[in-house]
């Protein structure tokens, strides 16, 4: 059920977010390039504004499409960015033993694990093309043997579906179409199934949730790491309240509620410029 929420959530964020940016690119092309968009979206705005005495919008309409796009572009590049510069910092401080002996138990045969030397209790997984599984000496300390497990087998579910690039996209439409509310909402429960399919996939495999539950309620003790900037899949940061709640009481399921108003907010909006698409193509 999980999964079917996920992946619901996921493509109904890139159709919405995939139609607007479609039309806004190729609204784009069609200004630098001089071609004829009689049939475009934004065109059929411009021409319907005019037509009802509202001509001086044009220019908050092309402020919108120039601001999604340099935002877009601005995300992509402050993503990039940030995780080359933690990545740098990781390899600095890497426990070189650690991260050999956690390759060779929990690996598959890859540099699957990074052990750094830090304090604070941390589990991330991080990377696009070949996600990485970052955990601190914090950590280690912190959990005995059967919690660390949990921890890694849990973090093991986010490197194999490659959850980090799925977090950044559906941050990154969320962030952009700020005028869809509804992105926002859906970018939230994303985040919020993702870490109880890897919940559930950690007490499948231990065949309790108990150490599970306990090292949340550690790390949940001995604080979080601010922040760092850029899309990952993290351990203890994501909704551990939510989480703690479910693994007491799984009998209460989850329930993916949409909420009304912005539910319909969103679907006027969008319906607004599909009508004018219609419009525009009859």
């Amino acid at each position: 059920m999980h999964k079917r929420h996920s992946t619901t959530l996921f493509i109904v964020t890139l159709v919405i977010s995939g139609t607007i940016l479609f039309q806004m690119g190729y609204y784009l092309l069609a200004m630098l390039a001089g071609w004829n968009v009689r049939f475009n979206l934004v065109a059929v705005c411009h021409s319907w504004l005019k037509m009802i005495g509202l001509s001086s919008l044009e220019y908050a309409l092309n402020g919108l499409v120039i601001y999604t796009f340099l935002f877009s572009i601005y995300k992509i590049i402050s993503q990039w960015v940030q995780a080359s510069r933690m990545k740098k910092r990781f390899e600095q401080y890497k426990e070189n033993k650690l991260t050999s002996e956690m390759n060779e138990h929990y690996g598959e045969g890859h540099d699957d694990f990074l052990i750094f030397s830090h304090p604070v209790p941390l589990a991330i997984t991080m990377g696009f093309k070949r996600p990485k599984i970052v955990l601190s000496t914090g950590l280690i300390s912190l959990l005995n043997e059967e919690e660390l497990k949990a921890v890694i087998v849990h973090e093991m579910v986010h490197k194999k579906n490659r959850d980090p690039l799925a977090i950044f996209l559906m941050t990154l439409c969320a962030a952009t179409m700020w005028y869809i509310p509804i992105l926002k909402w859906f970018n939230q429960q994303y985040g919020i199934i993702k870490e109880l399919l890897a919940d559930e996939y950690a007490i499948e495999q231990q065949g309790t949730s108990v150490h599970l539950g306990s090292a949340l309620l550690k790390m949940l003790k001995a604080g979080q790491p601010e922040n760092m900037g850029f899309a990952y899949a993290s351990f203890a940061d994501t909704s551990v309240n939510y989480r703690m709640n479910y693994l007491l009481n799984p009998l209460n399921g989850f329930r993916l509620k949409l909420p009304l108003h912005i539910t319909i907010l969103s679907l006027a909006v969008f319906s607004l410029i599909s009508s004018l698409f219609i419009y525009a193509l009859a």
